[in-house]
């Protein structure tokens, strides 16, 4: 981590100076974005985002710039921008295998699997590598199909040639996400710890631990380790499951005061980024916010951007709640 704050550092005071180059900008951008996601800092991916206006700024005629600013739109949610700026970067010369990676990322994320797959397998057929393993991992388990999925995350990392932690924390995290949301804490645990044993103060790793912990009836070990995260992070999620263990524990007045900072938190994100945060805060006003009509409006909000399994679990969970159950 201390080499990486260094990095964006110095490519920070180059571009203070007028002195960063093409490559830097998309090297800037990147690192920028992968810090705001390693230590759950939603500043730092909008700082990520803002660098990536400046670079298409700085060289407009350049498909990295557009890809990067795709990349940034794909992260909060504004799908239409990420698709329009990688048509300009394949008008512009961006290679192939990046255009269509992309593009499945994109639909992978609005829930349009076989499309994504189709796209993913077109690039597997001309390079098999740690990227391309990896993309068809999180597409399979994007769709639910763990087995298939872990076998290409396994094969992801055996391909890993680097020597960052990064990339593959980053994936082992995603698998140990995907067994947890497919209730299967066990497996997900493992993932997770090897995850947090490359990068101890990776925060949405240490988060889902929190989750595991919780599962496994270890509810003091995952309040604490939710505290901490609550403290440095600026994302509400884990203020929200602070609060709600909290409350289970009948420690009231931290349940309380963690409740209405992210109540406030959320109100703040659907402000300025309504689509990446719709599913967010309707878990929010669903669970502890208390107010299930208006969860009910944002994960339908949510489900008209992105008709995926878990956004229309989450419209069913709100029906339910205000008495609309389906058959």
């Amino acid at each position: 981590m201390g080499n990486l704050d260094a990095r964006i550092e110095g490519l920070t005071s180059q571009a203070a100076r007028g002195r960063l180059t093409t490559d830097g900008w998309g090297e800037l951008v990147e690192l920028t974005a992968l810090r705001g996601h390693v230590r759950g800092r939603i500043d730092e991916a909008e700082r990520a985002a803002s660098l990536a206006e400046t670079f298409v700024d700085q060289a407009p005629s350049d498909p990295r710039s557009h890809l990067a600013r795709a990349r940034l739109a794909g992260l909060f949610h504004r799908f239409a921008a990420a698709l329009d700026d990688l048509d300009t970067a394949a008008a512009l010369g961006l290679d192939r295998r990046s255009a269509d990676e992309e593009r499945a990322a994109v639909c992978q994320a609005v829930g349009r699997y076989d499309e994504a797959l189709a796209l993913l397998r077109q690039g597997f057929s001309r390079r098999q590598d740690f990227r391309t393993l990896g993309a068809m991992a999180r597409c399979h388990a994007e769709n639910g199909e763990t087995d298939e999925a872990e076998t290409w995350f396994l094969a992801a990392r055996r391909a890993y040639r680097g020597v960052s932690p990064f990339p593959l924390a980053v994936l082992e995290f995603q698998c140990g996400q995907m067994w947890l949301a497919q209730g299967g804490p066990v497996n997900a645990r493992s993932w997770l710890e090897s995850a947090a044993s490359r990068l101890p103060s990776y925060v949405p790793a240490q988060g889902r631990l929190a989750e595991t912990d919780a599962i496994e009836g270890r509810t003091a070990v995952a309040i604490e380790r939710l505290r901490r995260l609550a403290h440095v992070s600026d994302d509400p999620d884990y203020a929200t499951r602070l609060a709600h263990l909290l409350g289970t524990s009948a420690v009231s007045a931290e349940a309380r005061f963690w409740r209405a900072h992210a109540g406030a938190r959320y109100e703040e994100l659907m402000a300025r980024h309504p689509e990446a945060y719709a599913d967010h805060a309707a878990e929010f006003w669903l669970t502890v916010g208390g107010d299930p009509q208006r969860a009910l409006r944002l994960a339908r909000q949510n489900l008209a951007l992105r008709a995926t399994p878990r956004a229309y679990s989450l419209v069913n969970r709100a029906m339910c709640r205000v008495g609309q159950c389906r058959p």
